[in-house]
């Protein structure tokens, strides 16, 4: 686990020191992504997703936790709602340290499916989808929910370039910014795990 944290936390700084560098090539892939006329229903929906899911995970653990009073379940919802909390803090706190402008604002022919008024990176729905699929993967280990999950948050960060709302490091940083969040609280809740139940252990 350290080790993992460790890795997110070096790409995450690359990523966020060579941010305004920004190459044509990167550019150019995102017009190869957009469209002229981004407004697909498809990729709309599977974007505006990422804020419900986001949503409905805790709150489906919380509630399955009360009706079968389960105190793991009630945990696990505990547990998603401080990684996507945590996820949501970081991602605004960098928007605006990196203040990055929409590529739209910056480079001619790129074509948004609407105009943002907040800055780039990272992207917000890719960093919430991919705290969400992170923290599920943790908490169930089940690989027919860990794949379903990471498939769909890919799928929220394709589309964010697709509208034209992100450049590509946009989308990798906010993946980074969300699976790093739910790593840093899984790894802060089995400490916090361990200390209660060293305190509750009988003294010989």
């Amino acid at each position: 686990m350290r080790k993992l944290l460790l890795l997110v936390t070096l790409l995450f700084l690359m990523f966020a020191n060579n941010v305004q560098a920004q190459s044509m090539n990167e550019v150019n892939t995102l017009r190869r992504i957009n469209p002229n006329n981004p407004n697909s229903a498809i990729w709309n929906n599977l974007s505006n997703t990422a804020k419900y899911i986001s949503v409905g995970v805790p709150v489906g653990y919380f509630v399955a936790g009360l009706i079968h009073d389960n105190k793991d379940v009630k945990q696990k919802a505990a547990y998603t709602a401080a990684a996507i909390l945590l996820n949501t803090a970081t991602t605004t706190l960098l928007k605006n340290v990196v203040k990055r402008d929409r590529p739209y604002n910056t480079y001619t022919g790129i074509y948004p499916d609407q105009l943002e008024t907040d800055y780039a990176f990272p992207s917000g729905h890719t960093s919430t989808a991919f705290a969400t699929a992170t923290s599920l993967a943790i908490t169930t280990k089940k690989w027919y929910v860990t794949v379903p999950a990471f498939a769909w948050s890919a799928g929220v960060g394709y589309s964010r370039i697709y509208m034209g709302q992100h450049y590509p490091s946009d989308v990798i940083m906010g993946a980074l910014v969300g699976s790093g969040s739910a790593l840093i609280c899984h790894w802060a809740s089995k400490q916090l795990s361990k200390r209660k139940k060293s305190k509750t252990l009988p003294i010989k």
